[in-house]
């Protein structure tokens, strides 16, 4: 089936680290890629009173900038897929970062939304990239997966993925299927990742575990539990001995940074961001 992966791009370095690492993440597979600049004028916001008109000299040298862009882009992509499946379309647009996405999301069938990160220190919005914290909160239709900087990026194909989980949630199988196909098509196990609260687990959270079971028994799965750890510090842990190469958290409507998942937690597992982190997302 084919996959369809939007970009967001400003054309810097860790957005075209993100680029090639989709290119390599879906290498094998028949895949459009929808790469999509928003831009904006620097005296004028999508929340002025008065904006820029199209036509304009302004807007036009800017959409000029961002075509041109979108062009060198494509053309310096199109000799490294090797890939005579891949599909490219693109979008610029004039709008902020979210509104554009949201945009391309309403008239696309968008599978996952790929972004790079800058690979910085605290605060969250430097690890990720404001970009990219925005999307993780008020993008919640689709999927994201935000790509470290390369300097910080294991230099490893997908060898195994983490899905950190604490069972109090009853997942359905869409909401599992970008992580099941990323899975399938490496060939990569998923190692299941509970950090105890207590000494045992609920009844609910039994049930919650065993549906996972049921939905990855075609999958090479295993469950994993660390108890007396701090949630951050256990996952950066069991990411570290076991040298994995992508992370999955779940993120309900409530939003990323509530419940587990917390704000500082995020920002605790991606003090230096080492692994792709896949956010997947609640549906209705």
């Amino acid at each position: 089936m084919e996959k369809h992966i939007l970009i967001p791009t400003d054309f810097s370095r860790n957005a075209w680290n993100a680029l090639t690492y989709a290119i390599d993440l879906y290498k094998e597979a028949q895949v459009t890629f929808y790469f999509l600049n928003a831009y904006q004028l620097f005296h004028f916001t999508t929340d002025s009173v008065i904006e820029p008109e199209p036509g304009e000299k302004a807007y036009e040298e800017a959409k000029q900038v961002s075509e041109l862009g979108l062009e060198r882009l494509v053309e310096g992509l199109q000799s490294r897929t090797g890939n005579s499946r891949v599909k490219i379309k693109t979008f610029s647009l004039y709008n902020t970062v979210i509104g554009a996405v949201k945009e391309v999301l309403k008239k696309n069938d968008i599978d996952l939304i790929i972004m790079g990160t800058k690979g910085e220190n605290n605060p969250v919005n430097a690890i990720y990239g404001s970009n990219a914290v925005n999307v993780m909160e008020k993008v919640l239709e689709c999927p994201v997966l935000v790509v470290p900087d390369k300097d910080s990026q294991k230099d490893t194909p997908v060898n195994e993925i983490v899905f950190a989980t604490n069972f109090k949630y009853y997942y359905k199988r869409k909401e599992l299927a970008i992580l099941a196909d990323l899975a399938k098509n490496h060939k990569a196990p998923i190692r299941v990742l509970h950090i105890k609260e207590n000494e045992e687990i609920t009844t609910d959270q039994k049930t919650n575990k065993a549906v996972l079971e049921d939905y990855f028994e075609d999958l090479v799965c295993t469950f994993h539990t660390l108890t007396r750890v701090k949630v951050a510090k256990g996952i950066h842990s069991f990411i570290e001995s076991r040298n994995s190469s992508m992370l999955a958290l779940f993120s309900r409507k409530h939003g990323l940074f509530t419940h587990l998942f917390a704000r500082s937690l995020v920002s605790e597992i991606g003090f230096h961001p080492q692994v792709p982190v896949l956010v997947l997302r609640e549906h209705k």
